[in-house]
């Protein structure tokens, strides 16, 4: 695609605020929300087939299908509980990216052009108790290490950085993805959110 078909593609701002419950200790960072058409719920990884709310019913209840609730004769995540869970878990969620073009009709961070990435930095001053950023994805990861000036760590590794002299830890996270092809059960990093 040239660079003036490019233009033609529409930019989507982000849909959502940043989720940044008191007390957070964790920033967890994706990419960019699918289409509206895709989500289940008001909230972040809203696409019933992404497994992020799959693998954190598995680490901490053992139970992939704990933030999972019958619609009729459909699925979707309960906005209720996973509200609830991120905030007693002290977990603040956005996106690496505040707007985007996708290149496809689609969420593949392949297909995604960043055209305003998210400034962490301001949302880490937002929330002084975090020490922790988790990205969930290749692209957000990329976002974050080029803007925090680090490495960009393996998938279950770290790296770290410094902010306004607090030192941090950066951890990448496999994706939650169903197009990433690992069983959900190797996709849980237990320690870090314990």
């Amino acid at each position: 695609m040239s660079a003036t078909e490019q233009e033609y593609i529409p930019i989507e701002k982000h849909p959502l605020k940043p989720f940044l419950p008191d007390g957070a200790e964790i920033l967890m960072l994706g990419s960019f929300p699918p289409k509206r058409e895709r989500w289940s719920m008001d909230f972040y990884y809203p696409n019933i087939q992404n497994d992020m709310w799959r693998i954190m019913g598995l680490i901490f209840f053992n139970d992939k299908d704990y933030f999972v609730e019958a619609d009729g004769k459909k699925f979707r995540f309960c906005y209720d509980k996973v509200v609830k869970f991120c905030t007693e878990k002290h977990i603040a969620i956005f996106d690496a990216a505040s707007s985007v073009r996708r290149l496809m009709d689609n969420a593949s961070d392949a297909h995604l052009e960043i055209v305003e990435p998210t400034d962490i930095p301001a949302l880490l001053r937002k929330i002084p108790q975090c020490r922790t950023v988790v990205s969930t994805g290749g692209k957000s990861t990329e976002t974050i290490a080029e803007q925090l000036g680090c490495k960009v760590p393996a998938v279950g590794g770290f790296a770290t950085f410094t902010l306004d002299g607090k030192e941090y830890r950066f951890y990448r996270m496999p994706s939650s993805s169903r197009a990433f092809p690992m069983k959900l059960e190797k996709r849980q990093v237990r320690g870090l959110f314990q």
